[in-house]
């Protein structure tokens, strides 16, 4: 691209003074992965491809389905259609509007194996995902590197993000210590509004910005959480690492080693097994959630959730054998979207 043609597709962003020309430079310089490219992780690839971010690593390991098309903006409905990789369909999509960016697409499952192959020679990573085992994964890679982070998360109208700067800030450990336990509200099973989708999203996206110009003294410290249907509104400080942190204080990187993960193993002909959730469940409940998208049935020791072509069968513990596929990836997303994790 000539200066020119530089200069003017990102003329309106090079008025803004904390940019510039000088910082659309170091924008077309950076390098951010997201993880994720679900509803969150779409909205940020595309704002972060719009604003000239010279290369983005897209990491996801689900395909595009039809009832991603209400809130996932890089997909149409011939993606759903062939059941493209979401990572495959959104670097499509970002190529065809902004050809001069490097995409890289990972249709992958982000592990403790492959997380310096993904996460690894970026200058910041982002979260899309939907679930916390990937974030305390992403997390504790984060803090070991001292790579910048934003967590990012939506739910119904609920929206949550805080920003990461290791050694300076609070980690995700340093708030969340443990990951949540019993059932966890998915947009599969509470819905999601796409405008909590693009508010969180253009939050994250902002603070990307400000991490690649240098804008440190705007990053903001605190986690955010909003409500954009009650409007409901809390920020708590971030500004500084927990004592004993876990991650950050202890450098004790469980999730990253492997040992924070639970244990999936096949488990007889075309099932997978996902072991050692340790989360006490409540079957009235995930009954009542889980009614809308299959049938469902349960007694005092184990529930059973049908949705071709898969059965999912849940024990009071959390574990969990989904019948079906032998793809522990397939697995461990059906767990995340059904029951939470």
């Amino acid at each position: 691209m000539s200066l020119l043609d530089f200069t003017e597709r990102y003329s309106r962003q090079i008025l803004f003074a904390p940019i510039g020309a000088e910082g659309q430079k170091q924008l077309a310089s950076g390098k951010v992965a997201i993880v994720g490219c679900g509803a969150t992780g779409s909205a940020l690839s595309s704002l972060l491809a719009r604003a000239g971010i010279g290369y983005l690593r897209i990491i996801d390991r689900d395909y595009v389905e039809p009832s991603n098309l209400q809130r996932q903006v890089l997909f149409d409905e011939s993606d759903a259609a062939e059941s493209l990789p979401k990572a495959v369909a959104a670097a499509r999509k970002i190529q065809s509007f902004n050809s001069e960016i490097g995409v890289e697409p990972h249709a992958a499952d982000l592990t403790p194996e492959n997380a310096e192959e993904l996460l690894g020679g970026v200058d910041l990573v982002l979260d899309g995902t939907d679930n916390f085992e990937t974030r305390y994964l992403v997390n504790d890679f984060a803090v070991s590197k001292g790579k910048p982070w934003v967590y990012a998360a939506a739910v119904a109208s609920y929206a949550v993000t805080m920003t990461v700067l290791p050694g300076e800030t609070a980690c995700l450990a340093c708030i969340f210590p443990e990951s949540p336990r019993g059932i966890v509200e998915t947009c599969d099973t509470s819905g999601i509004l796409n405008s909590a989708v693009n508010f969180v999203a253009s939050i994250a996206s902002t603070e990307a910005l400000k991490l690649l110009v240098g804008a440190h003294d705007k990053l903001r410290r605190t986690l955010l959480s909003y409500d954009v249907w009650t409007d409901d509104f809390s920020e708590i400080s971030t500004a500084k690492p927990r004592a004993g942190c876990r991650a950050c204080g202890e450098h004790d990187f469980v999730h990253l080693a492997g040992e924070g993960r639970p244990h999936i193993t096949l488990c007889g002909r075309n099932s997978v097994q996902i072991h050692e959730r340790q989360r006490p469940i409540d079957f009235e409940e995930v009954t009542r959630r889980l009614t809308p998208h299959g049938l469902v049935r349960h007694n005092e020791f184990v529930l059973k959730f049908w949705r071709e072509p898969y059965e999912l069968t849940l024990f009071p513990d959390g574990r969990a054998i989904i019948k079906g596929t032998t793809d522990t990836a397939i697995a461990r997303s059906l767990y995340a979207r059904y029951i939470g994790s």
